[in-house]
C-alpha cells in the first residue's frame, strides 16, 4: 500500500484554519509520495445545542494569536459573531461539516484538503454558519456537485454514521487536539509528525525523515 498522510482536523478549529496554507503546500509537494486522507475530529459535539456565547470570550483572544503565528486572517463577518455573541444565532456543532466532508470524499477523494480549506474559509472568513444547509451551496457550485443529491445525503443516516466513525477513529489514533498529522505506513504503523500548529519547514523535515526510513 502507498503510505498515507492522515490529517485530523475540525471545521471549527481556528488553529486548523491557520494551518490551511501549510497542509495545502504539503499536499502539493508530496502528491507523488503519499495518499492524503482527512478525518473530521468532532471537536464540538454537544448533546444539546450550545450558543457561541460560551466560547466567544476565549476566541476573542485566541484568534489574534492564530493570526500572529500563521499569517491567516479572520473575516469581519465571522468576527461579528465573536464580538457580539449575545446577538448571534450561532450554535456551533462539528457534525454537519463532517457529514459534508464524508459526502465530498465520494466525489473527489483526491481533493479533500482543497475542500476543507474552502469549508474553513467559508466559516472563519466569510462568516457562514456551518450548521445551516445553505452554507454549502456555493461549494456545490464550485465543485459541480448536484444540489438535490448532496442535500439528500446530508440528511441521511449513512453519511452521519461515516462522520461519527471518523470522530471515533481520531480518538482511536489518540488524537487529543487539532490540527494533527500522522503518516500511516501499514495497518498498525503510524508516525506522528504534527500535533498542534506546525510550520511548513518543521513538518517537511519530519516527513522527509520518515521518507528516508522508507
Amino acid at each position: 500500500m502507498k503510505p498515507t498522510i492522515i490529517y485530523c482536523y475540525d471545521a471549527y478549529c481556528g488553529w486548523c484554519y491557520g494551518f490551511s496554507n501549510v497542509i495545502n503546500l504539503i499536499a502539493k509537494e508530496y502528491a507523488n509520495n503519499f495518499e492524503f486522507e482527512v478525518l473530521s475530529g468532532g471537536m464540538i459535539v454537544p448533546e444539546k445545542p450550545v450558543s457561541i456565547e460560551v466560547t466567544a470570550h476565549y476566541i476573542q483572544q485566541a484568534y489574534k494569536t492564530v493570526e500572529e503565528y500563521t499569517g491567516v486572517k479572520f473575516g469581519e463577518d465571522y468576527l461579528w459573531h465573536i464580538n457580539n455573541p449575545e446577538l448571534s444565532d450561532w450554535f456551533p456543532h462539528s457534525l454537519k461539516p463532517a457529514v459534508a466532508l464524508s459526502i465530498f470524499k465520494k466525489y473527489y477523494p483526491e481533493r479533500q484538503i482543497e475542500f476543507i480549506t474552502d469549508l474553513q474559509y467559508a466559516l472563519h472568513f466569510e462568516g457562514r454558519d456551518l450548521t445551516d444547509d445553505a452554507a454549502y451551496k456555493h461549494l456545490l457550485e464550485k465543485y459541480s456537485i448536484n444540489e438535490e443529491t448532496f442535500y439528500t445525503k446530508l440528511k441521511s443516516e449513512e453519511y452521519k454514521e461515516k462522520a461519527e466513525y471518523e470522530f471515533a477513529l481520531c480518538k482511536q489514533l489518540n488524537v487529543t487536539g487539532f490540527p494533527c498529522v500522522l503518516i500511516q505506513l501499514s495497518e498498525s504503523k503510524f508516525h506522528l509528525v504534527a500535533r498542534g500548529y506546525t510550520s511548513y519547514d518543521d513538518l517537511k523535515a519530519r516527513i522527509d525523515k520518515v521518507l528516508e526510513e522508507l
